[in-house]
């Protein structure tokens, strides 16, 4: 990275540090916020957690509307889960929500696969390249999290996701760009699905969930229902709540206690 704009220690809390890049696949500068446990500058290969937001947001949202960092915090004190890094990218900031995509002028897929993994690495002694990882997300995130996760399966040792995107199609009942205008490059396919079909044979654990009033409720019980038929593992739930913080800052404790499940097992 050419440039990189780290929080100055003395003025960070509650574990949270922020970061400005200049991004070679977006081609512009991005951000992203990064928890980090107490006692963290004393681990080794500590686990990174990608957590994706939803349209509209940006690196900020998670922890500042969702509370991440704080419930993150809590359970690690609490011994429910093992000590873990969350760095909660913007999604590259592209119309009201990229996607998560690869478009023909920048590749947010890339940004998220590659570079934010690579610029926390650079910036944090206690992630290293051997460290185990981890991605989820809400809404549009969760549908990035579940398509990138699926799609890079060696690189992740677990997927999570709440209120998702199943395809890529849906982000028409949320943005106001007319999807054409994202330009984007189709390899692999758009839809969850299609993802997942890719290597199903070295897919890591995967779950989701989905608020029972929530808009994307159907077409999280069509994706449950079509892995089901072909035999990819996963878990599905379904709660009380619709497409809204609460839901998600509940929720998150679901992925994070997956997440250390995960690890216990290694």
């Amino acid at each position: 990275f050419r440039t990189v704009e780290v929080s100055d220690p003395l003025m960070e809390e509650a574990g949270l540090r922020f970061f400005t890049v200049q991004s070679p696949a977006v081609g512009r500068r991005v951000d992203f916020s990064l928890f980090l446990p107490t006692g963290w500058a004393g681990m080794t290969s500590l686990p990174l957690v990608t957590l994706l937001h939803g349209v509209y947001g940006s690196h900020w949202v998670w922890p500042f509307k969702g509370g991440a960092h704080r419930t993150a915090a809590e359970m690690i004190g609490a011994g429910e889960i093992e000590p873990m890094a969350i760095v909660m990218p913007s999604d590259g900031l592209w119309g009201e929500g990229s996607g998560y995509v690869e478009q023909v002028d920048a590749d947010y897929e890339r940004w998220i696969v590659q570079e934010v993994p690579l610029a926390v690495q650079e910036h944090c002694a206690a992630v290293t390249k051997d460290s185990v990882q981890f991605i989820a997300g809400l809404s549009m995130g969760g549908y990035g999290a579940l398509r990138l996760g699926a799609r890079y399966a060696p690189q992740y040792a677990g997927i999570s996701a709440h209120s998702s995107l199943t395809d890529f199609a849906q982000l028409s009942h949320f943005v106001e760009e007319p999807l054409e205008s994202y330009a984007v490059v189709e390899e692999g396919g758009l839809s969850v699905l299609d993802a997942m079909k890719e290597q199903p044979d070295v897919l890591p654990p995967i779950r989701f969930d989905c608020g029972v009033d929530d808009l994307l409720i159907e077409p999280n019980r069509a994706l449950h229902r079509s892995l089901n038929e072909l035999g990819i593992a996963h878990e599905f739930a379904e709660f009380a709540g619709g497409h809204e913080w609460h839901y998600w800052q509940v929720h998150l404790r679901d992925s994070l206690r997956f997440f250390s499940d995960v690890l216990r097992s290694i």
